[in-house]
């Protein structure tokens, strides 16, 4: 998810692009049909829908349709319309601009969920590619950086035993709560003052939890992340690995909230 600022940007150039572009057109509306300016201006909202989210696309649509109309429809320079066919013109670009900047975003999303599946794979991959020889550590620095690519945190490890009581913690399912509250990451993001910990248990004991760490900046994982980090942590810890000790569960010993 985008930072706040960045999609103000975005915004903001979705409404002023497409007018800007409008108002070059104007330029040279006597040596150009208005069918083809219409064009132009689509391909403008497509520029700006495939960087930004549906409200960049609406607003740029508007804002082409409003350039469209102040630019290179008689009478100029006004938002009266004239002719029949140009308020036509002005209707079919407001609603081409809307249908491609939303088959831009879902084209724009897909791409992304394909992405993040790759990065799920990856990570499976890394863990069953390591040698039988492979130590504890090694095993769970592994899985620690397979779910950290997963989660898309800049920092993970392994630690032996159940997660600090003040700590965040994934469930099973992905669900993740703080001091028996359910938190939203995918909208507040991550806590950024304390660890979130991926806990893997066994029976009625916890071997251990992968420790994620999100404080340089804001990261909003989704359902299907955090389900794929809880159950990459099941699968590589099932039979006791990476860890071979096992701790009843809440008996850890509080430890910092950051590690």
């Amino acid at each position: 998810m985008r930072d706040r600022r960045d999609l103000t940007l975005l915004h903001v150039a979705a409404a002023v692009g497409p007018f800007a572009v409008a108002a070059l057109l104007g330029t040279v509306r006597e040596s150009v049909e208005p069918a083809p300016a219409a064009l132009v201006l689509v391909l403008s909202v497509v520029a700006v829908s495939a960087a930004g989210d549906r409200v960049s696309g609406v607003v740029a649509a508007v804002s082409a349709a409003l350039g469209f109309d102040v630019f290179l429809t008689v009478p100029y320079l006004s938002l009266a319309i004239a002719g029949r066919s140009d308020v036509e013109l002005v209707v079919v670009l407001v609603l081409v601009g809307l249908a491609v900047s939303e088959v831009a975003l879902r084209g724009r999303r897909a791409q992304g969920v394909s992405a993040r599946r790759e990065g799920y794979l990856s990570g499976v991959a890394a863990l069953l590619d390591l040698p039988d020889g492979v130590g504890r550590a090694e095993r769970g620095a592994a899985l620690a950086r397979a779910v950290a690519e997963v989660v898309g945190v800049e920092r993970a490890r392994w630690h032996d035993g159940p997660p600090d009581r003040r700590d965040a913690v994934v469930d099973a399912e992905g669900v993740l709560t703080l001091e028996g509250r359910v938190l939203d990451p995918a909208r507040d993001g991550l806590p950024t003052d304390r660890v979130t910990a991926v806990p893997a248990r066994e029976g009625g004991t916890v071997l251990g939890h992968v420790a994620l760490t999100a404080a340089a900046r804001v990261v909003r994982p989704g359902a299907e992340q955090l389900r794929v980090a809880a159950l990459l942590v099941r699968v590589a810890t099932r039979g006791g690995a990476p860890g071979d000790r096992a701790v009843p569960e809440g008996g850890g010993p509080p430890g910092a909230a950051l590690r």
